[in-house]
């Protein structure tokens, strides 16, 4: 399983390695004031994907700070419950 896994990984490298290398030509991007940037097409695409890719993780670090927060508030609560509290379910008929 493995080998086989580190193939596909070697089949997906290539294909990349072979989308880098025919998209090397020049592409200009024009901001705001005039500014412009010449960069070749793959250098723009791994660069606005990066920028994408942290975006999407800088957008989860809210639901997962609530969360872990939450986690630990109820290990807390669940710490602090006495023994007798435990509340057993009922026999089953």
């Amino acid at each position: 399983m493995t080998a086989f896994t580190w193939a596909i990984r070697l089949i997906i490298f290539s294909i990349l390695v072979v989308f880098a290398l025919e998209n090397t030509d020049p592409v200009n991007l024009r901001f705001l004031l005039g500014q412009a940037w010449q960069a070749p097409l793959v250098i723009v695409l791994l660069v606005f994907f990066a920028g994408g890719a942290v975006l999407g993780a800088l957008s989860l670090l809210g639901v997962i700070y609530r969360q872990r927060r939450e986690i630990s508030r109820l290990k807390r609560a669940v710490g602090k419950a006495p023994v007798s509290e435990v509340v057993e379910p009922p026999p089953v008929a």
